[in-house]
Order: structure tokens, then C-alpha cells, then sequence
């Protein structure tokens, strides 16, 4: 179906409309189609993929193109698109053809150890976050915790110390209002505050903006497997710092991602083997979800080919469609290459160095669904097969379409420093194939996410007042139907059974293994797909390595292990309920001591309600959604605050409601609103939201404020502005949460964040490496 907008240009006449279900619509209203002032969006989903396909297709007359010619390309990148076959990634349809023309979503700063170095980096970072990129670092060139500075006589740091400063930055800016900031942060393993480094992020309120890995040493790794020391290095220095245990710094790493999923290890090695432009320097970091180690001040733009839109019905059996696949990967490539040519870099370094090697990361969406029509289990030898065939055609076609194109218009500056010149193979690219997270781009398309199996194979959508409907993959109901087990109760068995059919007695057994789900796949089975996949993909491989909750750290240590062994780049892995084993204690009953006998004078009893009251309630943006606070006053003053946030018994409204019941309470109690405010604002936490030119530093700063300008309203007996205050009313929130979500809440909230949306109150869920929303399409990435 397609969305409102403008008449459509007489260029787009013959353009069909894309084929979009209300989530995508949903999502494309939300965070891609142009908006007015007021937030109205002004253009149909038509007509932002033709501003794409036009705006890129422009490149094509820096080679010589005619006018004729750019109109084809225009309109093959615009079938390509809106067929949902391919879609790049969201800075490219969120900015290609509009002012920000930023189009690249993966960058790689250096960070020199010098102050000016570090705050230099700093600005870029805050301009590539603004223009709606995501940035890697690795802190490891920065002299050690305690180091001398010879410029002040004093002592560094450390690194740790300024991953605070560039996190703190990110908290303030929301890129291009339409995406929040993330960031990589990776120090070497042979790094003298790696043991800092590996558990900075224990405290949940510290470093909320970046994923963590460590850079992985074949040496380290050689001294794991031995159990020796290895040596540490200062980098101020490039003298020998120490040793450490492998083993134990090993087990230390493998102890804190089994608590938290962090830190992730980065086989910083393995990546420069395959570094095809070596001679321009080492790889040391890689993007926010780690599928793209990139060389200092690079960047990559990326984009995913929907295998589920590949297979095609031969004498009613699903098969590949090859031909079509070879042809789209080819149109792909060349769209991809003229992202470089059309993005407007936010930093003048980058574009240097992404022109020099014109790295394009070409992956895919939708694989877990095609293995479904084909009848192969995702855990199954014959899936890895198919994983290593599809990626080896689009890796083997992309740099065929490379070699075209470097015919046409060139090689990438570059060649002659790369291992390309050696293989004297003229190619456009020095990168072609990387295997992203695909977030809302999957969801845009209505299919499962990059490499991942499907999460679940039941979910809710929202629909009309609020209502959440229950939804079951539609190819799944009609194999049900056609085998002949589809029956009205099966849609809630599935749904008590985390999504998944395994252990169904009701689903054959043929089905139960074909229609795999996230948890039903063993961690040694995610580790060797994701090993599939990189052996024809030039960048790496973004997968979420899934444990289950019984999982021990030395699970955790094997799937490292064979990682390591199998040639991965990288690996995160994410243990089902993760959360911080640590209970804080906040006193006993034993340490306040006995209450005296017998002295109760002064205790303050709350005054009666009474029948009627009156108020108002306000809506203010905080960093976990909308929080809307309604505050009654009697005749003797203020008397009473409601609160309500997100979804109604969530986590988040359950400690909102549970603070504005304590605050009536002293309310009614005759304490003194002054007071009840300099308790509560000012305290902050991971999310600082702005709201009418305010920071609003948490909920309870909210509350704080919202009744400052409660009585700034009653004082001087102002009307309140619309756009801040509402009439009362009630709030309609959802029912209880989900159960298959439910252990997701538990992960999020430890990491700090709001386990509920934050813009439709239903549950987040952790898959891709990202907490994202599978009902509104909101994402973290």
C-alpha cells in the first residue's frame, strides 16, 4: 500500500508504487519520509525512493553520462528500491536529495594521545553523530591510567577516563533528529589498562553510548591456549609495561560478557591479514556493530539484497533465484559506488580517505526466511552451505560489477598500494561485501534481519486506538494450512513457547526443525554461521551469538575459542536474562537501631481526600518517552501527583508510579513542595532528553520540574502553553508484557536503558548486536 503525498513529477509517472505493509509505513512516516515544521510528513514513500534514485543516479554524469542515461540508472535504482529488493542503509534514504546529503552509517576516527588530539577527535565525532553516522575508536594509542604528561608534570588518565568524555558527548546529541548516537570503543588486549577497560562497564550508568571490544592478539590467543604471560606495552613508550595471564585475562573477558554481553573481542589480526590496503595503515577499530573494520578516517556506506525476494516456484518448489540475484547484486555495486561520489563528508579527512579506497559494503536481509520456503533448517549443515554459496555469488558478482566499473570510470586511488595491483585485478572497490544488522531496513522490507535466524515467529502489531494484535508469519500460517496442523490455539502455544514450534507435539517434526528460531539454535551452530558468511565477505560479520540462560562462562570461552579457529573477525555473544549478579544493599533494619518506645509526637498524618479535586496534567519529553503528570491541588495547596510513562505495570510506570505515590504522600503530609523538588531534581540518568529548551535529566528531574512549572503557572495565573499541558485525561497503555519478552527486559534494564519503546511503549527486544522494537520500528542503531 502506499502512503500520502505530494502529485507526483512527470518523471515519475511510470514509477509503481511500493508494496508496503502499515509497520513499514509506519516506520518510513516515523524516520524517513520528509517531514514540515510540525512534524507532517510531505512526501509518500514514492516519492523518497525516486529523491534517492535521482539524487545518486546524478553521479553517474561525473563519468560521462548523458542526461538520458542518469534517467535509467534513476529509474533501475528506484525499481530496485521500492521492489524492496535491496535497500541501502538509513543516512542514504533519510538524507540522499535533502539539505544534510550525509549518506555514509560507518566511520572510524583516529585518536592521537595528545589533548588537542583527543578534542579534535571529539568535534568530528559530535559532527558525524549530528549529520546521523555511527563512530569506532580505538582508545589504545592513549599512554596508560597514571603515565606521565610531560606538558602539566602530572599523571594521564587513561583511556577509560576519556570514553566517559566522547559518551557524555554522544548523550547530547540526536543524529539528524532522527537517529541517537553510537559508538564503538576497542583497546588492544596487550594495552596496560586493559583490566580497567574490560569491566568499565559494570556500573550500568557509566559509558551507555558504546559497545566495548577488545582487540584480540594472535599472541594473546596463542598464550591463552598455553596459559602463559604475555607482555603489555605502553604506547607512549613502545616500551614493555608488565605482564598478565592470558588465561586469566582471557577468563576475565569471558566472565563479563556473561554477565552483560560486554565486552565483545575483536581479532584485530585476523582483520589486517585481510586488509587489502595494508600499506596504508593498520586497522584498529571497526563501526558500532562491528561488521565494518575500516583504516582510520574511512568510512563505508552500506546496503543489504533481500534474499527472501530471491527464491523463486519451480513446479511448486522454492529455489534460488540465481539470475535474478546476479542482476540486482550488479545494480547494487553501482549504486553503492555512487553513494561515495554524491555523499556530503562532515569532515574533510574523511572524504580523502574514503575516496582513496572507495570501501562499499554490500550484505544481505531476509536470509532466515528464505531458508524457511526453501525447507532448510537454519542449524543445519546444508544452511551453512547456502550461506557460503548466496555470499559467495554476491561477493564473486559484486567484484565482477567492480571491475566494470573501474573500466568505465577507474580504479580506486588507492591500487597501486593494494593487494589488488599484486593480483593485477583492476577493481573500483577495495571493499565490496559486509554483513550488517539491518534493523528497520528489515523491517521497511517485512523480513528478518541480516544473517540472523528469525527472532520469533509470533509478535504483536499495534493497530487502530492503541490495540495490539497478535501476528504470526504469514508463510508459516500457510504451510500450517496446507500440511494440515494449523489450528485456532496454535497461534497462543507458540506464543507460551517463546515464538518457537520446538517441542510442539502439535507441529510435525519436519516443521519444528525447519522454522527455527533465535533460541532454538545452539551457540556452536550461531558462531558457525557467522563463519559462513565471512569467508565471502571482505569486512566481517555483525551476529548476536545467543546463549541460553543456563549457559556458563566456559560455553561462553569455547565459542570464543571457535571463533577464533574458524576465522571470524570478531564475536559478541548475548546470554539469555544476563544481569549483574550484585545486590545492593542499602542498610538493615539492625543498623537504623530500635525505635525509641513511645515517641510518636510529630508524626504527620495525610489529610483526607476529598470528593472532587481539580488539576492539570503535563506532557514532558524525558529520555524513556513521554511522561505525562497530572497535579490536583485542594484548598489547602498542592495534593496529589499522578504519573504515568510507557506501558501500564511496566518496569518504567511501575517505579514512576511508585515515586508520584510517594510524593502525594508528602504532599498530603504537609512537606514542603520546596523540599520534594531539590530532593528530586538534578538526578540524573543514562538518558538526558531536552523539553522546551530544559534538560530533563531523568524521570524523577521530570517530576521536579514539572512541578516548578506547575506553580510557576498557579503564582502568576498564566494560561499553560498547548504544546506542553493537557487536559486530563486517561492514558491507554497495554497489557501485560509478553513473556518471550521478557527475559530481553531483563538484559536492557541492566544495561541501563528503558526496557519498554520509548516512542509506542511495547517491548524492546536485543538482536543484531541493537535493542530495537519489532512493533514501531524504533532502534538504538
Amino acid at each position: 500500500m502506499e502512503g500520502k503525498g505530494h502529485p507526483r513529477s512527470r518523471s515519475q509517472q511510470d514509477l509503481a508504487a511500493p508494496q508496503l505493509t502499515e509497520n513499514a509505513l509506519r516506520v518510513l512516516e516515523k524516520r524517513y519520509l520528509n517531514k514540515d515544521e510540525t512534524g507532517k510528513a510531505t512526501e509518500s514513500p514514492t516519492e523518497m525512493f525516486w529523491r534517492v534514485a535521482r539524487n545518486l543516479a546524478q553521479a553517474e554524469s561525473l563519468y560521462g553520462g548523458t542526461d538520458s542515461q542518469v534517467e535509467t540508472t534513476a529509474k533501475e535504482f528506484y525499481r530496485l528500491m521500492s521492489n524492496l529488493e535491496f535497500l541501502p542503509n538509513s543516512p542514504t534514504l533519510m538524507n540522499a536529495g535533502n539539505e544534510l546529503q550525509q549518506l555514509a552509517a560507518c566511520f572510524v576516527l583516529p585518536i592521537e594521545d595528545s589533548i588537542e588530539g583527543i578534542f579534535n577527535t571529539l568535534k568530528h565525532q559530535a559532527l558525524i553523530h549530528k549529520s546521523g553516522g555511527g563512530t569506532g575508536f580505538a582508545f589504545s594509542r592513549l599512554r596508560p591510567k597514571n603515565d606521565f604528561v610531560q606538558s602539566t608534570s602530572g599523571v594521564a588518565s587513561g583511556p577509560v577516563s576519556f570514553m566517559k568524555i566522547f559518551d557524555a558527548a554522544t548523550q547530547q546529541i540526536k543524529q539528524g533528529g532522527k537517529r541517537r548516537g553510537a559508538n564503538m570503543g576497542i583497546l588492544r588486549v596487550d594495552h596496560p589498562d586493559i583490566l580497567e577497560f574490560i569491566s568499565c562497564k559494570d556500573d550500568i550508568t557509566q559509558i551507555t553510548n558504546f559497545n566495548i571490544s577488545v582487540a584480540v592478539t594472535d599472541a594473546f590467543m596463542r598464550a591463552v591456549r598455553a596459559s602463559k604471560n604475555y607482555d603489555l606495552f605502553n604506547p607512549r613508550t613502545r616500551k614493555n609495561a608488565g605482564q598478565l595471564n592470558a588465561r586469566e585475562v582471557f577468563d576475565k573477558i569471558a566472565d563479563q560478557a556473561w554477565k552483560n554481553g560486554e565486552p565483545g573481542l575483536f581479532f584485530i589480526d585476523k582483520t589486517n591479514a585481510m586488509n587489502s590496503c595494508a600499506a596504508l595503515g593498520e586497522i584498529e577499530a571497526t563501526n558500532p556493530c562491528g561488521e565494518q573494520p575500516l583504516l582510520p578516517y574511512e568510512s563505508c556506506n552500506l546496503g543489504s539484497i533481500n534474499l527472501d525476494l530471491h527464491i523463486k516456484q519451480v513446479k511448486g518448489k522454492w529455489e534460488v533465484d540465481w539470475k535474478k540475484l546476479e542482476r540486482n547484486v550488479r545494480t547494487a555495486a553501482r549504486l553503492l559506488d555512487d553513494v561515495i561520489d554524491m555523499n556530503k563528508y562532515p569532515v574533510k579527512q574523511i572524504e580523502e580517505m574514503t575516496k582513496r579506497t572507495r570501501k562499499i559494503g554490500l550484505g544481505v536481509m531476509g536470509f532466515s526466511r528464505m531458508l524457511f520456503k526453501l525447507g532448510i533448517p537454519y542449524d543445519s549443515e546444508e544452511a551453512l552451505a547456502m550461506a557460503r554459496k548466496v555470499m559467495k555469488t554476491i561477493q564473486e558478482t559484486g567484484f565482477d560489477e567492480s571491475e566494470k566499473m573501474a573500466a568505465e570510470r577507474g580504479v580506486f586511488p588507492a591500487w597501486d598500494k593494494s593487494v589488488f595491483k599484486e593480483k593485477g585485478l583492476k577493481v573500483r572497490n577495495s571493499a565490496v561485501t559486509t554483513v550488517a544488522p539491518t534493523g528497520t531496513l528489515s523491517m521497511i522490507a517485512d523480513t528478518s534481519g541480516g544473517c540472523e535466524p528469525e527472532y520469533s515467529l509470533i509478535w504483536y502489531k499495534r493497530v487502530m486506538e492503541g490495540e495490539r494484535l497478535p501476528y504470526v508469519l504469514d508463510y508459516f500460517i500457510e504451510v500450517a494450512k496446507k500440511e494440515g496442523f494449523w489450528t485456532d490455539g496454535l497461534m497462543k502455544k507458540i506464543s507460551e513457547n517463546k515464538g518457537s514450534v520446538r517441542g510442539l507435539k502439535e507441529v510435525p517434526e519436519k516443521w519444528q526443525r525447519v522454522f527455527v528460531t533465535a533460541h532454538d539454535v545452539s551457540p556452536d551452530r550461531h558462531v558457525k554461521m557467522q563463519a559462513a558468511f565471512q569467508e565471502f565477505t571482505d569486512s566481517a560479520v555483525s551476529k548476536t551469538i545467543n546463549m541460553p540462560r543456563e549457559a556458563t562462562v566456559e560455553d561462553v570461552k569455547s565459542a570464543y575459542m571457535l571463533a577464533y579457529d574458524l576465522g571470524c573477525k570478531g564475536i559478541t555473544v548475548y546470554r539469555d536474562g544476563s544481569r549483574a549478579e550484585q545486590v545492593m544493599n542499602v542498610g538493615t533494619e539492625e543498623a537504623a537501631g530500635p525505635k525509641p518506645a513511645g515517641k510518636e509526637e510529630g508524626v504527620r498524618k495525610p489529610r483526607a481526600r476529598p470528593d472532587t479535586i481539580e488539576g492539570r496534567t503535563q506532557k514532558i519529553i524525558t529520555g524513556y518517552g513521554s511522561l505525562y503528570i497530572t497535579i490536583n491541588e485542594d484548598d489547602k495547596g498542592l495534593f496529589e501527583v499522578f504519573a504515568q510513562i510507557g506501558r501500564a505495570g511496566g518496569y518504567t510506570d511501575s517505579f514512576t508510579e511508585a515515586l508520584a505515590r510517594l510524593v502525594s504522600l508528602c504532599l498530603r503530609s504537609g512537606i514542603s513542595v520546596d523540599e520534594i523538588i531539590d530532593q528530586l531534581e538534578g538526578i540524573r540518568s543514562p538518558r538526558i532528553a531536552i523539553d522546551h529548551q530544559e534538560r530533563i535529566f531523568s524521570i524523577p528531574d521530570a517530576l521536579a520540574k514539572a512541578l516548578k512549572r506547575h506553580l510557576g503557572i498557579t503564582k502568576l495565573g498564566l494560561q499553560p502553553p498547548v504544546e506542553s499541558f493537557e487536559e486530563h485525561g486517561t492514558i491507554h497503555a497495554d497489557d501485560e508484557m509478553d513473556k518471550e519478552h521478557r527475559e530481553d527486559y531483563e538484559v536492557i534494564v541492566r544495561k541501563g536503558l528503558n526496557p519498554e519503546c520509548p516512542e509506542c511503549g511495547n517491548a524492546l527486544v536485543y538482536e543484531e548486536g541493537c535493542v530495537k522494537c519489532h512493533t514501531c520500528g524504533y532502534s538504538e542503531c
